[in-house]
């Protein structure tokens, strides 16, 4: 069996590479997928293929909608969401991700610190697990997939 798991949240750590790097080492048949992880070319793909807006608001509102197609189509097809929150910034963009995933019945992993346990109540209530590391996530993964 083959596992499709979408890495959403924070962009700023190397989380992403640590599950992608340790699920190699253990052989782990997972295709991992992810938003675009370039803060820049997120922001401004908007602006850059359909003209530059002067309100920061239409900007955004761009990027958002164009993002949103590889986002949504990403989840959809994965069998797992895995949602890292860091520190550096809020991830409102993350809660949504992992909002839609529940919502159309995708299981989610949340990844926090301790720190942010109650601000995330109701996310990882919604969750399946909450990991602290990348690696507990990479010990999920290889639980259900060789059930060790």
């Amino acid at each position: 069996m083959e596992l499709s798991v979408y890495l959403s949240g924070e962009i700023h750590s190397d989380w992403r590479s640590i599950i992608e790097a340790t699920s190699e080492k253990y052989d782990l048949s997972v295709a991992f997928t992810n938003p675009v992880t370039d803060h820049y070319a997120s922001d401004n793909v908007g602006d850059k293929i359909l003209g530059n807006e002067q309100e920061s608001f239409w900007k955004d509102h761009k990027a958002a909608r164009i993002n949103s197609v590889r986002i949504y189509k990403y989840i959809q097809d994965a069998d797992l969401v895995v949602v890292r929150f860091g520190d550096k910034y809020k991830q409102w963009n993350a809660a949504f991700e992992a909002g839609y995933a529940v919502a159309i019945g995708v299981p989610v992993i949340t990844l926090h610190d301790e720190e942010f346990n109650h601000a995330l109540k109701e996310i990882d209530a919604a969750a399946h697990a909450t990991a602290r590391t990348p690696e507990q996530v990479v010990e999920i993964l290889k639980y259900l997939l060789t059930q060790k």
